[in-house]
């Protein structure tokens, strides 16, 4: 199982990124109180990030199952722990911990200043497609060291669509050791991997224009 160990210098580290946040963002964190190994390991996290961020900057609404059943039907979540930012158009399945934390953050500090960091070339796309249905699955794993910038585009690519008003594209970043089956459905090997609408499409180190085009292709493929 694994383990979170927030020391010093990691605080500091967080304090000194998060720094950069302008306007507040919204992170909804599902978790259980039963039978959910990783949930308590995933409210360090949450915590951490929470305390080290500038006052007020990150507001957090908690859902704990059964409690909150209706907040885990309404906003679909069936595995905790699960962290959603933009209403639930990106989510982390799983511990963002590892090399994971780096995109987890620099994806807080792009929405709260509210730059994508996306090329023209990806906004012309993302036009292109309109609102057609476009679910991402990023599959990584901690120690992976190419798998926060996938899914930092992935996620950036969702928030851009939802600023053009396009509300069927998600980002799902799945840490794959602790859901296996969603790894396994794709036969999943080397990460990061990426499946768009059910299809792998992606696998390996990811360059901003061939990966988008990946995307692309398979959203407007599968109609």
């Amino acid at each position: 199982m694994l383990r979170v160990e927030i020391d010093e210098e990691l605080r500091r580290a967080l304090r000194e990124a998060l720094s950069d946040m302008k306007n507040p963002v919204e992170m909804k964190f599902f978790t259980a109180e039963k039978d959910c190994y990783t949930c308590g390991e995933a409210e360090k996290i949450v915590k951490a990030v929470v305390d080290t961020a500038p006052k007020g900057k990150i507001r957090v609404m908690k859902y704990t199952w059964p409690k909150d059943r209706d907040a885990f039907i309404k906003y679909r979540v069936d595995r905790a722990p699960t962290i959603m930012f933009l209403d639930g158009g990106i989510r982390y399945l799983g511990l963002p911990w590892g090399e994971e934390l780096k995109g987890f953050v620099e994806t807080i500090i792009r929405l709260s200043i509210g730059e994508s960091g996306l090329d023209k070339s990806t906004l012309r796309l993302i036009r292109e497609l309109g609102d057609r249905k476009v679910y991402i699955e990023v599959i990584v794993t901690p120690p992976c060291p190419y798998c926060p910038y996938a899914a930092l585009i992935a996620n950036m690519l969702v928030y851009e669509a939802r600023r053009m008003g396009f509300k069927n594209y998600y980002s799902v970043v799945v840490e794959a050791f602790e859901n296996p089956d969603i790894a396994d459905r794709y036969g999943v090997v080397n990460v990061p991997a990426i499946a768009v609408n059910g299809r792998l499409v992606y696998v390996g180190v990811p360059y901003e224009d061939e990966l988008v085009k990946r995307i692309y292709m398979a959203a407007k493929a599968s109609g």
